[in-house]
């Protein structure tokens, strides 16, 4: 079955060569690139189950053996990661056709958004498998690509430069990483993984230190820990609302994959298990800090994925089987229920016309199954119990206790009050958002926002301009004589009907959008699932942590008897 791993690479971009060349038949678009993922999904799938009853699946492409071709391996880290990571990105692509993120206007920017995607999903299902450091930088530029283009779709002065601060940011971390490779290739001799596992531990100590050092940066910007998250908060929100979901639920955890792979096979001694434990409580602390502090709800799920990406670093920190298993089942718990408040709050905006949490208000009676929807993901992320996201944190503070170092404690400590403060963050959205009415200045005069995904996507053309003869100046006829300075803005990003009402009355119910109900309902259904499931999730995650604390098996997977 190995010729099912290089399929999950191949199928995207073959998909998104053929959607490129369908431009102007968007309905076929969307159709070869749901199916892709489709397969993508049922291949991770499969693998997954073979490789926990089989043992680690190794693919030498070309046929040129380790160490000197490309090696694909999936093992059950791997495995795990690439299921859940072409489901979610299924998912949002469901999303994003139900947003009308790729409407049907051929003169529209967003004929690229299938084909991009496409490849951002070959470069995310690239990037679990790599087993050479110079592929997983090939996965990480595919991902720099399409994603730059992906966040700055639209084009409007705010995401574009947003967007600059993410590339320049991301080329900042590849060139680190790219330095690092020449460094670990001019003192091994090698760029395979398993090899360079086998060779660094004959290098001297400093050596061994700036090496580790320098791919724990590259790393670090990648999975966004403080300090290296300060792009963060600003380019993600900017991004229409499927965009950033896939992005918060994915990006950074590639980046975490990345530092459990360095911390476990490269250097699987406990060489700066400290430092990552520091890293760990300031990137919760700071990132919590920075989420109770805001009102928009998009920069507050910003600030919470900083400061949850603490607890995955905490896990790898303590350098244990129970710690690491622990940090592989918060990663699947937080790819889910990020992926799904980001969906979440894309519906809100589309009901609520912002996602100000000062202009909504009154959505309990307006819209219930929508705060329903925001309300169980907000449980699970602020980790009350019983769900996934409380059996998680368990996990990571047990292994801790376990541990019993005083920085072991400190962890404990961030990560109790980080919990608190998210919950308290998420709670004061649902105060403002769902429980309060609507303020009476915005009752008055609904909130018409240009953020709203639909809403810049689109290029309507607007009715022929007529210049008077009197005074030179341009209106439409029929119209107002004022030119708006937001030719963008649509009925798609005002509030849904009967979603508004004079301040102190009770709102009418909206008229939620169908399709995005029940996508962003799959996704929330999906993170309870997580809760019933964590049994059997929590001992597959233990049994890839065991995997990974035997280095020898990894490498004796990929090279045999080489070396």
């Amino acid at each position: 079955m190995t010729w099912l791993v290089p399929l999950l690479v191949l199928v995207p971009l073959l998909g998104a060569a053929v959607a490129l060349g369908l431009l102007r038949h968007q309905e076929l678009q969307r159709a070869i690139t749901v199916a892709v993922l489709a397969v993508a999904v049922a291949v991770a799938a499969t693998l997954m189950v073979l490789v926990d009853q089989h043992g680690t699946i190794v693919v030498q492409v070309g046929g040129w053996e380790a160490p000197y071709g490309i090696s694909l391996v999936v093992d059950r880290l791997s495995a795990l990661l690439l299921t859940v990571s072409a489901s979610v990105l299924l998912l949002v692509l469901l999303f994003s056709i139900g947003q009308g993120l790729a409407a049907d206007d051929e003169d529209a920017p967003v004929t690229i958004f299938y084909p991009t995607y496409l490849v951002l999903a070959a470069g995310v299902l690239d990037a679990f498998m790599a087993g050479d450091l110079f592929n997983l930088y090939v996965a990480f530029e595919m991902l720099l690509v399409a994603s730059y283009v992906l966040i700055t779709l639209g084009g409007s002065e705010q995401r574009v430069r947003a967007g600059t601060t993410y590339i320049v940011t991301s080329l900042i971390a590849s060139a680190i990483f790219l330095a690092a490779i020449g460094l670990v290739y001019g003192a091994t001799g090698t760029v395979n993984i398993a090899q360079i596992s086998q060779r660094m531990a004959e290098l001297p100590e400093h050596v061994q230190l700036l090496l580790h050092t320098m791919l724990l940066i590259g790393f670090g910007i990648k999975a966004a820990v403080f300090p290296l998250a300060f792009w963060l908060p600003d380019s993600y929100p900017t991004a229409p609302a499927p965009v950033t979901a896939v992005f918060a639920g994915l990006l950074t955890k590639v980046g975490i994959y990345a530092i459990i792979r360095l911390e476990t096979i490269i250097f699987p001694r406990p060489q700066l298990n400290t430092v990552l434990l520091v890293v760990a409580v300031l990137t919760m602390i700071v990132g919590v800090l920075g989420a109770v502090s805001q009102t928009d709800v998009k920069r507050l799920l910003s600030f919470t994925l900083i400061s949850h990406i603490g607890f995955m670093v905490m896990g790898i920190g303590l350098g244990t089987v129970a710690g690491t298993a622990a940090a592989v089942f918060y990663t699947v718990h937080h790819i889910v229920v990020q992926t799904t408040l980001f969906l979440v709050s894309g519906v809100t905006e589309r009901v609520g016309g912002t996602t100000s949490s000062r202009s909504l208000g009154g959505l309990l009676k307006a819209a219930p199954l929508l705060a329903a929807l925001y309300l169980v993901p907000a449980f699970n992320l602020g980790g009350i119990p019983p769900f996934s996201g409380f059996i998680g944190k368990l996990g990571l503070f047990r292994a801790a206790a376990e541990d019993g170092s005083p920085m072991a404690w400190v962890t404990v400590a961030a990560g109790v009050v980080t919990s608190l403060l998210t919950l308290y963050a998420l709670m004061r959205v649902w105060d403002a958002a769902f429980w309060r009415p609507k303020p009476a200045a915005e009752a008055a005069a609904p909130h018409v926002t240009t953020a709203e995904p639909h809403a810049h996507l689109r290029s309507p053309e607007p009715a022929p301009l007529t210049v008077s003869e009197e005074t030179g100046e341009a209106y439409h006829p029929g119209g107002s004589t004022t030119v708006t300075d937001a030719p963008h803005a649509s009925s798609a990003s005002r509030p849904a009907t009967g979603a508004t009402a004079t301040a102190g009355e009770a709102p009418e119910p909206a008229r939620l959008p169908r399709t995005l109900v029940a996508v962003t309902t799959v996704a929330v259904l999906g993170s309870v699932a997580l809760t019933v499931v964590a049994g059997p999730l929590y001992g597959y995650a233990t049994r890839a942590a065991e995997s990974l604390e035997s280095p020898d098996r990894y490498v004796q997977a990929v090279l045999g008897g080489a070396r």
